[in-house]
């Protein structure tokens, strides 16, 4: 230690740090924002979700001609209201994105994230700043967690915008419930992406943890997505009884309950809590992984 350092009455850590060292200062949120947003994928990604709406619109337009195939069911229901309106269309747009699109988008976000770094040899570098493994940890999670935030919110903004532009600003209709006002249908919506938002932790926890596990970004990604279309097959399987409850994409439908009159909420509070407690043990375990796990890359 330098005699300026013993003047300003500086000395190094009991950990042996260099004074001055920050561990917060490492790496900001900022920062990692940025980096990802500069990423080709984060764009893609991004601009389908505001591409989608538009596509879906496009669709109904060429389609006014044909013959009325939709069938029955909730997706024929969906699709005979989606042109009734803004907010329905939007529904509608949510509908058909949920159960795959969505999925994918935030195993992208949260799978990608550890896994590229150490696929691109960057992670020992980021570590060597040093970066504490548990902030860039908790920095990566955080961005990947706002991206696929972002992406939901883009989706549903911009088929709202489009929808309405088109079809007018008429209340929410649906097979389940009375009409609701435009005010009363817009909070309905914004519940339904709160709901999906919740549910899909389920997906950014198991993708996070793949991505801490593995140095390939694509198996992250893929494994996170395979795996939740693997429990959204098992959940059809009547014969396992009430073991389908335990199933993470088993309560993946509850949102429908927000949009009946009255509101059903059991099953999203059940939905709620099942995907809040699996994210909490994925993440406990990509933790436990990580801080352990040699960086060789």
């Amino acid at each position: 230690m330098s005699a300026t350092d013993v003047a300003a009455g500086r000395r190094p850590g009991a950990t042996g740090a260099a004074a001055g060292y920050r561990p917060g200062a490492t790496l900001s949120v900022r920062a990692e924002w940025r980096r990802q947003l500069s990423r080709r994928r984060t764009q893609v990604a991004l601009g389908f979700m505001v591409l989608l709406p538009l596509i879906v619109l496009a669709a109904f337009q060429f389609g006014n001609g044909g013959d009325d195939t939709n069938g029955g069911g909730e997706f024929g229901s969906m699709v005979d209201l989606a042109t009734t309106g803004g907010l329905n269309f939007t529904l509608f747009t949510i509908f058909v994105s949920a159960s795959f699109l969505l999925v994918v988008v935030v195993a992208l976000f949260c799978g990608d994230t550890v896994a590229s770094e150490a696929s691109w040899g960057s992670l020992r570098y980021l570590l060597a700043i040093p970066v504490p493994r548990s902030r860039l940890l908790g920095v990566k999670l955080v961005v990947a967690l706002g991206y696929s935030a972002l992406s939901l919110l883009l989706l549903a903004g911009t088929a709202l915008t489009v929808g309405t532009l088109r079809y007018g600003w008429h209340p929410l209709r649906s097979t389940i419930a009375a009409d609701l006002s435009p005010g009363q249908g817009v909070l309905r919506l914004l519940a339904v992406l709160g709901y999906l938002a919740v549910g899909l932790l389920v997906v950014a926890g198991l993708a996070f943890l793949l991505s801490v596990a593995t140095d390939a970004p694509l198996g992250a990604v893929g494994g996170a997505v395979l795996l939740s279309i693997l429990s959204s097959i098992l959940d059809q399987i009547t014969a396992l009884g009430v073991l389908r409850n335990l199933l993470p994409t088993h309560f993946s439908s509850a949102w429908l309950g927000l949009l009946s009159t009255p509101v059903q909420l059991d099953d999203v509070v059940k939905g709620a809590i099942s995907g809040i407690a699996y994210a909490a043990v994925f993440w406990s375990l990509a933790w436990w992984r990580f801080l352990r796990k040699d960086i060789v890359s």
